[in-house]
Protein backbone atom coordinates (compact mmCIF):
# COMPACT_ATOMS: atom_id res chain seq x y z
CA UNK A 1 0.00 0.00 0.00
CA UNK A 2 1.09 3.45 -1.22
CA UNK A 3 2.26 5.59 2.83
CA UNK A 4 -0.06 8.37 2.45
CA UNK A 5 0.69 11.99 4.54
CA UNK A 6 -0.72 15.11 5.06
CA UNK A 7 1.12 18.37 4.74
CA UNK A 8 -0.27 21.89 6.76
CA UNK A 9 1.34 24.94 5.49
CA UNK A 10 0.83 28.00 7.43
CA UNK A 11 2.17 31.95 6.99
CA UNK A 12 5.29 31.93 9.18
CA UNK A 13 7.09 34.27 12.08
CA UNK A 14 10.45 35.47 12.76
CA UNK A 15 11.96 33.02 14.97
CA UNK A 16 12.23 36.05 17.38
CA UNK A 17 10.93 39.42 17.74
CA UNK A 18 15.18 40.91 17.66
CA UNK A 19 15.63 43.34 14.81
CA UNK A 20 17.49 40.71 12.90
CA UNK A 21 15.58 37.80 13.12
CA UNK A 22 12.26 40.31 11.92
CA UNK A 23 14.44 41.37 9.20
CA UNK A 24 15.31 38.21 7.90
CA UNK A 25 11.72 37.46 7.85
CA UNK A 26 10.60 40.13 6.27
CA UNK A 27 13.20 39.77 3.65
CA UNK A 28 11.46 36.27 2.69
CA UNK A 29 7.99 37.35 3.40
CA UNK A 30 8.04 40.82 1.13
CA UNK A 31 10.74 39.31 -1.33
CA UNK A 32 7.89 36.85 -2.38
CA UNK A 33 7.06 37.96 -5.69
CA UNK A 34 3.40 36.99 -5.45
CA UNK A 35 2.99 39.16 -2.49
CA UNK A 36 5.06 42.16 -3.50
CA UNK A 37 4.74 41.86 -7.65
CA UNK A 38 5.75 45.24 -8.57
CA UNK A 39 7.93 46.44 -9.79
CA UNK A 40 8.30 44.01 -12.52
CA UNK A 41 11.86 43.93 -12.28
CA UNK A 42 13.48 41.50 -9.62
CA UNK A 43 16.55 44.24 -8.79
CA UNK A 44 13.95 47.51 -8.68
CA UNK A 45 11.89 44.97 -6.14
CA UNK A 46 14.97 44.13 -4.55
CA UNK A 47 15.78 47.73 -4.13
CA UNK A 48 12.40 49.05 -2.77
CA UNK A 49 11.87 45.97 -0.06
CA UNK A 50 15.03 45.86 1.45
CA UNK A 51 15.86 49.56 0.76
CA UNK A 52 12.45 51.04 1.43
CA UNK A 53 10.06 49.20 2.75
CA UNK A 54 11.87 46.93 5.50
CA UNK A 55 13.74 49.77 6.88
CA UNK A 56 10.85 52.00 7.66
CA UNK A 57 9.14 49.03 8.96
CA UNK A 58 11.44 46.70 10.64
CA UNK A 59 11.50 48.46 14.09
CA UNK A 60 7.86 48.49 14.43
CA UNK A 61 7.33 45.05 13.10
CA UNK A 62 9.57 43.95 15.54
CA UNK A 63 7.65 45.81 18.34
CA UNK A 64 4.62 44.07 17.44
CA UNK A 65 5.71 41.11 17.86
CA UNK A 66 6.78 41.43 20.73
CA UNK A 67 3.02 42.47 22.10
CA UNK A 68 2.18 39.11 21.40
CA UNK A 69 5.33 36.56 21.88
CA UNK A 70 4.78 33.99 24.67
CA UNK A 71 6.96 32.32 26.53
CA UNK A 72 7.15 28.87 24.24
CA UNK A 73 7.80 31.59 21.18
CA UNK A 74 5.66 32.60 18.48
CA UNK A 75 1.47 32.00 18.70
CA UNK A 76 0.96 31.14 14.91
CA UNK A 77 3.67 28.47 15.21
CA UNK A 78 2.88 27.47 18.97
CA UNK A 79 -0.91 27.02 17.83
CA UNK A 80 0.34 25.21 14.43
CA UNK A 81 1.82 22.79 16.18
CA UNK A 82 -1.13 21.85 18.52
CA UNK A 83 -3.31 21.56 15.39
CA UNK A 84 -0.83 19.48 13.84
CA UNK A 85 -0.44 17.24 16.61
CA UNK A 86 -4.47 17.41 17.06
CA UNK A 87 -5.04 16.17 13.80
CA UNK A 88 -2.57 13.40 14.15
CA UNK A 89 -4.14 12.16 16.80
CA UNK A 90 -7.58 12.08 15.33
CA UNK A 91 -6.28 10.27 11.86
CA UNK A 92 -3.97 7.68 13.91
CA UNK A 93 -0.69 6.57 13.25
CA UNK A 94 -0.80 5.49 9.98
CA UNK A 95 -1.76 8.62 8.45
CA UNK A 96 1.05 11.23 9.31
CA UNK A 97 0.87 14.89 9.51
CA UNK A 98 3.92 17.24 8.92
CA UNK A 99 3.80 21.20 9.09
CA UNK A 100 5.76 23.63 7.10
CA UNK A 101 5.84 27.71 6.91
CA UNK A 102 6.08 29.43 3.82
CA UNK A 103 8.24 31.47 5.21
CA UNK A 104 10.82 30.80 8.16
CA UNK A 105 11.20 27.69 9.91
CA UNK A 106 10.10 24.65 9.57
CA UNK A 107 10.64 25.79 5.80
CA UNK A 108 8.78 23.76 3.32
CA UNK A 109 12.25 22.73 2.16
CA UNK A 110 13.17 20.90 4.78
CA UNK A 111 9.82 19.39 5.49
CA UNK A 112 9.46 18.23 1.74
CA UNK A 113 13.02 16.75 2.81
CA UNK A 114 11.63 14.87 5.27
CA UNK A 115 8.71 13.48 3.93
CA UNK A 116 10.73 12.48 1.44
CA UNK A 117 13.18 10.61 3.67
CA UNK A 118 9.94 9.21 5.37
CA UNK A 119 9.63 6.91 2.04
CA UNK A 120 5.78 8.64 1.74
CA UNK A 121 4.24 8.12 -1.82
CA UNK A 122 1.01 10.78 -1.67
CA UNK A 123 0.76 13.62 -0.35
CA UNK A 124 -1.97 15.74 0.95
CA UNK A 125 -0.97 19.22 0.35
CA UNK A 126 -3.72 21.34 2.62
CA UNK A 127 -2.68 25.44 2.85
CA UNK A 128 -4.35 26.77 5.55
CA UNK A 129 -5.82 30.16 3.92
CA UNK A 130 -9.54 29.75 3.11
CA UNK A 131 -9.65 31.61 0.45
CA UNK A 132 -7.68 32.07 -2.96
CA UNK A 133 -5.23 34.76 -3.39
CA UNK A 134 -1.60 34.26 -5.26
CA UNK A 135 -0.32 36.17 -1.86
CA UNK A 136 -1.35 33.06 0.13
CA UNK A 137 -2.63 30.15 -1.19
CA UNK A 138 -1.15 30.63 -4.28
CA UNK A 139 2.75 31.13 -3.17
CA UNK A 140 2.32 28.00 -0.90
CA UNK A 141 1.18 25.68 -3.43
CA UNK A 142 3.70 26.80 -6.09
CA UNK A 143 6.45 26.57 -3.53
CA UNK A 144 5.41 23.39 -2.39
CA UNK A 145 5.34 21.63 -5.91
CA UNK A 146 8.86 23.37 -6.60
CA UNK A 147 10.19 21.53 -3.67
CA UNK A 148 8.69 18.53 -4.60
CA UNK A 149 9.88 19.03 -8.25
CA UNK A 150 13.09 19.02 -6.61
CA UNK A 151 13.50 16.64 -3.92
CA UNK A 152 10.86 14.15 -4.31
CA UNK A 153 9.51 14.21 -8.02
CA UNK A 154 7.80 10.48 -7.65
CA UNK A 155 5.65 12.25 -4.66
CA UNK A 156 2.12 12.56 -5.91
CA UNK A 157 0.41 15.64 -4.45
CA UNK A 158 -3.26 16.59 -4.30
CA UNK A 159 -3.85 19.99 -3.08
CA UNK A 160 -6.84 21.04 -1.20
CA UNK A 161 -8.24 23.96 -2.97
CA UNK A 162 -9.80 27.01 -0.80
CA UNK A 163 -12.59 25.87 1.99
CA UNK A 164 -14.59 29.39 2.17
CA UNK A 165 -17.78 28.22 1.16
CA UNK A 166 -17.41 24.55 2.77
CA UNK A 167 -20.36 23.89 4.88
CA UNK A 168 -17.94 21.79 7.56
CA UNK A 169 -15.64 25.15 7.81
CA UNK A 170 -18.64 27.73 8.30
CA UNK A 171 -19.85 25.13 10.95
CA UNK A 172 -16.53 25.13 12.63
CA UNK A 173 -16.51 29.11 12.80
CA UNK A 174 -19.83 28.69 14.31
CA UNK A 175 -18.66 26.68 16.86
CA UNK A 176 -15.70 28.75 17.56
CA UNK A 177 -17.63 32.07 17.67
CA UNK A 178 -21.16 30.69 19.17
CA UNK A 179 -20.36 31.63 23.06
CA UNK A 180 -19.24 34.97 21.53
CA UNK A 181 -22.41 35.70 19.37
CA UNK A 182 -24.48 34.88 22.84
CA UNK A 183 -22.75 37.68 24.72
CA UNK A 184 -24.43 40.98 24.31
CA UNK A 185 -23.52 42.88 21.45
CA UNK A 186 -24.91 45.59 18.62
CA UNK A 187 -23.06 44.24 15.43
CA UNK A 188 -19.97 42.02 13.98
CA UNK A 189 -17.75 43.26 11.83
CA UNK A 190 -15.90 40.68 9.68
CA UNK A 191 -12.42 42.06 8.99
CA UNK A 192 -10.14 40.28 6.47
CA UNK A 193 -6.76 40.64 5.35
CA UNK A 194 -6.54 42.92 2.94
CA UNK A 195 -4.61 42.97 -0.97
CA UNK A 196 -3.97 45.32 -3.30
CA UNK A 197 -7.13 46.19 -5.90
CA UNK A 198 -4.43 45.37 -8.34
CA UNK A 199 -4.29 41.64 -7.65
CA UNK A 200 -8.19 40.89 -7.82
CA UNK A 201 -7.81 43.02 -11.48
CA UNK A 202 -4.34 40.45 -12.17
CA UNK A 203 -6.80 37.48 -11.09
CA UNK A 204 -9.50 37.75 -13.11
CA UNK A 205 -9.05 35.86 -16.37
CA UNK A 206 -11.68 37.78 -18.02
CA UNK A 207 -10.34 41.33 -17.64
CA UNK A 208 -14.02 42.46 -16.98
CA UNK A 209 -15.48 41.34 -14.23
CA UNK A 210 -13.75 41.80 -10.56
CA UNK A 211 -14.29 45.88 -9.61
CA UNK A 212 -15.61 46.32 -12.30
CA UNK A 213 -19.13 45.19 -13.13
CA UNK A 214 -21.34 46.57 -10.33
CA UNK A 215 -21.70 44.37 -7.64
CA UNK A 216 -19.20 42.04 -8.80
CA UNK A 217 -18.69 39.70 -5.73
CA UNK A 218 -22.17 38.34 -5.87
CA UNK A 219 -22.82 38.53 -9.54
CA UNK A 220 -21.93 34.81 -10.54
CA UNK A 221 -18.82 34.68 -12.61
CA UNK A 222 -16.01 32.17 -13.26
CA UNK A 223 -13.64 35.35 -12.42
CA UNK A 224 -15.16 33.85 -8.56
CA UNK A 225 -12.43 30.91 -8.41
CA UNK A 226 -9.60 33.10 -8.27
CA UNK A 227 -11.15 36.07 -6.47
CA UNK A 228 -10.13 37.08 -3.51
CA UNK A 229 -12.88 39.78 -2.62
CA UNK A 230 -15.76 37.46 -3.47
CA UNK A 231 -14.58 34.69 -1.83
CA UNK A 232 -14.63 36.83 1.51
CA UNK A 233 -18.12 37.65 0.93
CA UNK A 234 -19.57 34.20 0.28
CA UNK A 235 -18.15 33.07 3.52
CA UNK A 236 -19.69 36.21 5.51
CA UNK A 237 -22.90 35.64 3.24
CA UNK A 238 -22.72 31.80 4.64
CA UNK A 239 -21.71 32.33 7.93
CA UNK A 240 -24.32 35.30 8.56
CA UNK A 241 -27.40 32.56 7.11
CA UNK A 242 -26.06 30.04 9.36
CA UNK A 243 -26.14 32.46 12.35
CA UNK A 244 -28.98 34.36 11.38
CA UNK A 245 -26.99 37.80 12.12
CA UNK A 246 -29.47 40.87 10.89
CA UNK A 247 -28.31 42.10 7.50
CA UNK A 248 -28.08 45.70 9.32
CA UNK A 249 -26.05 44.20 11.99
CA UNK A 250 -22.57 43.11 10.29
CA UNK A 251 -20.26 44.55 7.60
CA UNK A 252 -16.34 43.58 5.75
CA UNK A 253 -13.94 45.15 5.88
CA UNK A 254 -10.39 44.72 4.96
CA UNK A 255 -7.25 45.03 7.23
CA UNK A 256 -3.58 45.14 6.99
CA UNK A 257 -3.08 47.16 3.79
CA UNK A 258 0.26 49.31 2.84
CA UNK A 259 0.33 52.78 1.49
CA UNK A 260 1.01 53.57 -2.22
CA UNK A 261 -1.99 52.26 -4.00
CA UNK A 262 -5.54 51.48 -3.64
CA UNK A 263 -6.80 48.57 -1.67
CA UNK A 264 -9.74 46.63 -0.92
CA UNK A 265 -12.02 49.12 1.33
CA UNK A 266 -13.68 49.97 3.67
CA UNK A 267 -10.72 49.67 5.89
CA UNK A 268 -11.43 48.34 9.17
CA UNK A 269 -8.81 50.89 11.11
CA UNK A 270 -11.23 53.24 9.59
CA UNK A 271 -14.59 50.93 10.56
CA UNK A 272 -13.08 50.94 14.30
CA UNK A 273 -12.93 55.15 14.08
CA UNK A 274 -16.74 55.63 12.88
CA UNK A 275 -19.05 52.82 14.25
CA UNK A 276 -18.88 54.32 18.02
CA UNK A 277 -20.49 57.65 15.99
CA UNK A 278 -23.17 55.28 14.01
CA UNK A 279 -24.39 54.02 17.70
CA UNK A 280 -22.25 50.93 17.80
CA UNK A 281 -21.05 50.73 21.51
CA UNK A 282 -20.72 46.61 21.67
CA UNK A 283 -18.29 45.21 18.63
CA UNK A 284 -17.41 41.73 17.75
CA UNK A 285 -14.66 41.42 15.10
CA UNK A 286 -14.32 37.75 13.52
CA UNK A 287 -11.36 37.56 11.15
CA UNK A 288 -12.25 34.74 8.72
CA UNK A 289 -9.51 34.89 6.61
CA UNK A 290 -7.12 33.18 8.95
CA UNK A 291 -7.50 30.17 10.46
CA UNK A 292 -4.64 31.12 13.16
CA UNK A 293 -3.95 33.54 15.48
CA UNK A 294 -1.20 35.69 14.52
CA UNK A 295 0.18 39.34 14.35
CA UNK A 296 -2.73 40.83 12.44
CA UNK A 297 -5.15 39.28 14.48
CA UNK A 298 -3.52 39.48 18.45
CA UNK A 299 -1.84 42.78 17.76
CA UNK A 300 -3.30 44.81 15.03
CA UNK A 301 -7.34 43.86 16.01
CA UNK A 302 -7.31 42.92 19.57
CA UNK A 303 -4.52 45.50 20.76
CA UNK A 304 -4.64 48.40 18.14
CA UNK A 305 -8.29 47.99 16.97
CA UNK A 306 -9.46 47.82 20.44
CA UNK A 307 -7.73 50.87 21.42
CA UNK A 308 -9.25 52.73 18.49
CA UNK A 309 -12.47 51.62 18.84
CA UNK A 310 -12.75 52.25 22.64
CA UNK A 311 -10.80 55.87 22.11
CA UNK A 312 -13.44 56.63 19.60
CA UNK A 313 -16.39 56.17 22.38
CA UNK A 314 -16.83 52.23 21.51
CA UNK A 315 -17.86 50.65 24.93
CA UNK A 316 -17.23 46.91 24.76
CA UNK A 317 -14.67 45.13 22.17
CA UNK A 318 -14.29 41.43 21.49
CA UNK A 319 -12.39 39.58 18.86
CA UNK A 320 -13.67 36.34 18.41
CA UNK A 321 -10.67 33.89 17.98
CA UNK A 322 -9.68 32.20 14.59
CA UNK A 323 -10.20 28.02 14.60
CA UNK A 324 -6.57 27.81 15.88
CA UNK A 325 -7.23 24.07 17.27
CA UNK A 326 -10.78 23.98 18.35
CA UNK A 327 -12.02 20.63 18.14
CA UNK A 328 -14.42 21.83 15.33
CA UNK A 329 -11.79 22.94 13.43
CA UNK A 330 -9.72 19.44 13.69
CA UNK A 331 -12.72 17.91 12.78
CA UNK A 332 -13.13 20.02 9.57
CA UNK A 333 -9.22 18.91 8.73
CA UNK A 334 -9.56 15.24 9.75
CA UNK A 335 -13.14 14.94 7.66
CA UNK A 336 -11.42 16.54 4.28
CA UNK A 337 -8.40 14.17 4.80
CA UNK A 338 -10.51 11.11 5.27
CA UNK A 339 -12.40 12.11 1.93
CA UNK A 340 -9.50 11.97 0.54
CA UNK A 341 -7.71 8.86 1.57
CA UNK A 342 -11.23 6.90 0.79
CA UNK A 343 -10.65 8.24 -2.78
CA UNK A 344 -7.21 7.67 -2.84
CA UNK A 345 -8.00 3.46 -1.98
Amino acid sequence: MPRRAVLLVNLGSPASTAVEDVRTYLEEFLGDDRVIDKPDSKFLRNILVKRIIIPKRVKNSAHAYEQIWTDEGSPLIQISKSARDKLAANLGPETPVYLAMRYGQPSISSVIGQIAADGIDELLLFPQYPHYAMSSWETVVVRVMEEVAAQAPKLKVTTVQPFYADDDYIAALHAVAAPYLQQPHDFVLFSYHGLPERHMRKADSSGAHCLTVPDCCTTCSPAHATCYKAQCTATTRKFVAKTGIPADRHTISFQSRLVGEPWLSPYTDHEFEQLPAKGIKRLLVMCPAFTTDCLETLEEIQQQGRDTFLGAGGESFQQIPCPNDHPAFIDFLAKRVRSWLTAAQ
